[in-house]
């Protein structure tokens, strides 16, 4: 995890690959679990054997939102900011899934600062995110991500 004392520090980092997460495991739990979290039951995600069967990709493979959705834990796991008592998410700008994630996987978040605008009392970050997955040269997500913080 990389500490990071200050926005003002942060700011120094503009542009730059701030911090890359741990791995993150895909499990078929794990995607069931989001299917019924999000009433999304499509056979690609959740039924394994049909998926064997005839699904392109062999098996079954996680939601696209499900990757979105870990990108707050991939971020806190990453760095830390000791001066911020308060992270709000405040939404995303694009969002691209280039690539499929079969249930099995490991993925990683790679986190470089897009930009900082002042706020009310605090900043806004925008990181440009690149979730790519283990032994894959392409990326599973592609996105830029909106972060308030507050010191």
């Amino acid at each position: 995890m990389r500490e990071i004392a200050s926005l003002t520090e942060l700011r120094g980092m503009l542009g730059q690959e701030v911090a890359v997460s741990d791995w993150v495991e895909i499990s078929q739990q794990r995607v069931n679990t989001f299917a019924d979290a999000t009433d999304d039951h499509q056979w690609i995600h959740v039924d394994v054997e049909r998926c064997k069967r005839e699904s392109p990709f062999g098996g079954p493979i996680a939601h696209g939102f499900l990757t979105l959705s870990l990108l707050p834990g991939m971020l806190a796991n990453a760095l830390h900011m000791s001066d911020v008592k308060l992270d709000v998410n405040y939404g995303l700008n694009k969002v691209r899934f280039p690539a499929p994630v079969p249930v099995g996987s490991r993925l990683r978040a790679r986190l470089t600062l897009h930009t900082i605008e002042d706020i009310d009392g605090g900043a806004q970050l925008c990181w440009s995110v690149l979730v790519e997955r283990e032994d894959s040269s392409k990326p599973v997500c592609v996105a830029e991500l909106l972060l308030r913080r507050y010191p």
